[in-house]
């Protein structure tokens, strides 16, 4: 008997992979006076992995349970291939899932943690085998099929997890939060994998995390959310660089928030003129006054010349060693503190107490709404 499979379009991806359509329209869902969604709306294109990311409750969890069928939506439609789902119960809509909770069975080795769901399928025993085997292996357990979950680290057991959810083959991949549990080392390792399985696969994944990291390196298209509003859905680049609201440009990144003024295209930033990003949910051109964004690799540092003065020199009060870059913070008179993200073999010039000049590159700035100087936010 064959494994079980779950329908899929036949449309593929923009990348050529197949998979389905998802739809989330209008969604809305309240615990008591807490509004946890407030009318989500997202479509997520077949094959595509996105990854929703946000502050604790903004609502991305429960926007994965209602996609799940573990929650009912007070209001609004999911769509999965276009059929509508939202009265069909969780083993009907053919989602595997992956929490941050391992939740493999003790007294099961590896395999038979993969094979659970297929069983539950009325799937042959030879065929559960061999299924549990290929996926095993494409996780990089090939060799740990007879391992118990106490036997095997937590990179490994969160692994057999992926595989007992992709053994089934469903139509959608949920991850909630999968690698919150393990160490940062391990977390970087795990997600690499994920991702280069879900391109092999080609399943459409929802990605849900706290972690701005995680979400940037992985995803297609990252969602901000913010008290159950989706802020920005782009390209991890746009997210980054060309932040859609004020909230988007605050919550994702660290950033310098520096006292500007624009002037038709450009804002002027401590004195020098950097181009405005267009269409950024911030000032428009011609505004007066505001809060420049900018990123800490976007400013550089150099010693003063001789009687040098001016609103961008300042003195190091701190340097962060991060391996081969480190993070140079500048006190400076009337504006604050700013900091710059350079070279650690620069950051030896600029020890603390260092006088240091700031200049900032000329990339495209977001300026939002605001008065006075600000220290750097972010993570």
């Amino acid at each position: 008997m064959a494994v079980v499979s779950a329908k899929e379009a036949e449309a593929p991806g923009a990348a050529g992979r197949k998979g389905v359509e998802v739809r989330l329209e209008g969604l809305r869902r309240s615990y008591g006076s807490v509004t946890a969604l407030d009318g989500l709306d997202l479509t997520i294109a077949p094959g595509e992995m996105v990854a929703l990311l946000g502050p604790s409750g903004c609502g991305k969890t429960t926007a994965l349970r209602l996609l799940a069928g573990l929650e009912d939506a007070d209001a609004g439609r999911i769509l999965v291939g276009g059929r509508d789902v939202g009265d069909q119960p969780p083993n009907r809509r053919g989602m595997g899932m992956v929490f941050q909770a391992y939740s493999l069975f003790p007294h099961m080795t590896a395999s038979e943690n993969v094979q659970f769901g297929l069983r539950l399928r009325r799937v042959a025993a030879s065929a559960r085998r061999a299924r549990a085997l290929e996926v095993l292996e494409l996780v990089g357990l090939g060799a740990q099929v007879h391992r118990y979950a106490h036997q095997m680290s937590g990179g490994q057991q969160q692994r057999v997890a992926l595989a007992r959810a992709l053994a089934v083959e469903p139509t959608v991949l949920l991850l909630d939060e999968p690698l919150s549990a393990l160490d940062a080392k391990v977390r970087v390792q795990l997600r690499d994998e994920i991702r280069r399985i879900q391109l092999e696969v080609g399943t459409t994944t929802l990605f849900v995390t706290h972690d701005q990291e995680e979400a940037l390196a992985v995803a297609d298209r990252v969602g901000v959310m913010n008290q159950g509003r989706l802020e920005q859905l782009a390209s991890p680049a746009d997210v980054y660089h060309r932040p859609a609201t004020p909230f988007v440009s605050q919550f994702v990144g660290l950033s310098n928030r520096l006292p500007a003024t624009v002037e038709g295209l450009e804002a002027v930033v401590l004195g020098q003129r950097i181009p405005v990003v267009p269409r950024s949910g911030g000032l428009e051109a011609g505004s007066s006054s505001g809060v420049a964004v900018v990123r800490p690799e976007a400013v550089a540092l150099r010693r003063p010349e001789e009687g040098e003065a001016g609103p961008r020199r300042g003195t190091v009060v701190s340097c962060a060693f991060l391996g081969s870059m480190s993070r140079v913070t500048v006190e400076l008179p009337g504006t604050g503190r700013v900091v710059a993200q350079v070279a650690t073999w620069d950051a030896e010039h600029f020890p603390v107490g260092a006088p240091a000049v700031v200049e900032l590159r000329p990339d495209p700035v977001v300026v939002v709404p605001g008065d006075g100087p600000e220290r750097a936010t972010g993570a």
